[in-house]
């Protein structure tokens, strides 16, 4: 920091000058570039979390959608021709992907079935996985503003306050005007810190659950399904 600066910061002080605006126009400008980035965090933060809710809210409809369809009666051959060019996500393309294996085998006419269970079950979990690498997307983003947050808003608190000691060497003054904009400053730092931070972790715990949910979901409907394939494979044996 300059002697202009510190000359500025010991000057008395107006109600305005500590309104949030004024604090961060007059900070300085590495201040200025971490309350900046923290504040872009938290913005990105609540644009996962809407995108996030979306995503999860058409999950469920379409699983519910899907399982009431796949356990009504119907044929999986009618199934798999209605879901087969859009399968969408959650069981339904578990679905799809796994039929689509089965019939790939019977249209090549193959004469063992041996291994075609245990194809089916690659392909399952190749798309079990697919899923949950779609679902984490962007997850890390959340895990990574929720634990750095609050240290990248204490890094600006520490700059403040060593502006502070600063306008107190220069001017040589420990009143309050000398030294409530460098505390204002930092502790201003801190709390958009903390404002991007707790969402994050708290939008962060609560889709991973709903991940480790699905995917449990996923595994669970791909064992049902499974077990149907190999009766089926059983008969045709």
């Amino acid at each position: 920091m300059n002697a202009a600066d510190i000359t500025t910061s010991a000057l008395p002080l107006t109600s305005s000058d500590l309104s949030m605006f004024h604090l961060f126009w007059q900070a300085h400008w590495l201040v200025k570039t971490v309350m900046t980035g923290l504040m872009v965090c938290s913005v990105w933060v609540w644009a996962i979390a809407i995108d996030k809710t979306l995503l999860f809210r058409r999950i469920r409809k379409s699983g519910q959608g899907f399982e009431q369809a796949f356990w009504s009666g119907q044929s999986l051959e009618e199934l798999y021709a209605s879901l087969a060019a859009k399968p969408g996500h959650s069981s339904g393309a578990l679905f799809v992907a796994a039929m689509r294996e089965w019939k790939r085998s019977f249209e090549g006419h193959a004469r063992s079935f041996a291994g075609l269970q245990m194809r089916i079950e690659k392909v399952m979990n190749v798309a079990i996985a697919r899923e949950v690498e779609h679902m984490e997307r962007w997850l890390l983003v959340l895990a990574t503003v929720g634990s750095a947050g609050p240290f990248i808003g204490l890094f600006g608190t520490i700059w403040g306050i060593m502006t502070s000691f600063q306008s107190i060497a220069a001017s040589k003054n420990t009143s309050l005007a000398v030294v409530a904009p460098g505390i204002a400053e930092a502790l201003f730092a801190t709390a958009i810190g903390l404002i991007a931070a707790i969402p994050a972790t708290i939008f962060y715990n609560k889709f991973i659950t709903e991940v480790n949910r699905q995917a449990q979901h996923l595994e669970g409907f791909a064992d049902e399904f499974t077990a149907i394939l190999s009766r089926q494979i059983d008969e045709r044996g």
